[in-house]
């Protein structure tokens, strides 16, 4: 879709972001987040939309370490499913996370072969040095459980693939 514009998130993308994600909430597929939250961390948001202003996609882009952020929230419109919104915003936080000095994007996800078409791969124990780990594991960021693989994580999260990529 040559006509697509990706960019930061705004506080009045905030409803149409929640209005988006609400289906996949619905179906387990995403964690249903507090209002509140959403406004917290617009600045880590990115949007596509048509030239017509209508929001086709979202993704964020959440600091974990030094090294180390986490995508998340990534979700498109039915509608607009495969047809490169999701592409389009997984290239922004990439380039995001490449500007920030990141070298490496952690997921959660159902998605495995999409994120595999774009260098993820799943990933098991030991992904952090111990004392990394040691520092990381003080966080109460529900994402840096995940990450970490913590017991505390939400039991809907269970059944989500790990997956890393180093840029």
């Amino acid at each position: 879709m040559t006509s697509l514009i990706v960019r930061r998130a705004r506080t009045s993308d905030v409803p149409g972001i929640e209005a988006m994600i609400e289906p996949l909430v619905q179906q387990r597929i995403l964690l249903g987040k507090d209002r509140v939250v959403f406004y917290e961390a617009v600045q880590e948001f990115r949007v596509a939309e048509s030239p017509e202003g209508e929001l086709l996609g979202c993704g964020a882009l959440h600091v974990m370490w030094e090294d180390l952020g986490e995508v998340r929230t990534l979700a498109v419109q039915g509608g607009w499913r495969s047809r490169g919104v999701g592409h389009a915003l997984l290239e922004r936080l990439e380039s995001d996370a490449r500007e920030l000095g990141l070298t490496r994007l952690f997921c959660l996800t159902f998605e495995t072969r999409f994120f595999t078409d774009h260098g993820f791969v799943e990933i098991g124990e030991g992904v952090v040095s111990p004392d990394v780990y040691a520092e990381l594991v003080r966080s109460p960021d529900e994402g840096v459980a995940e990450f970490l693989d913590l017991a505390r994580v939400k039991p809907n999260t269970l059944g989500n693939s790990r997956m890393l990529k180093q840029l």
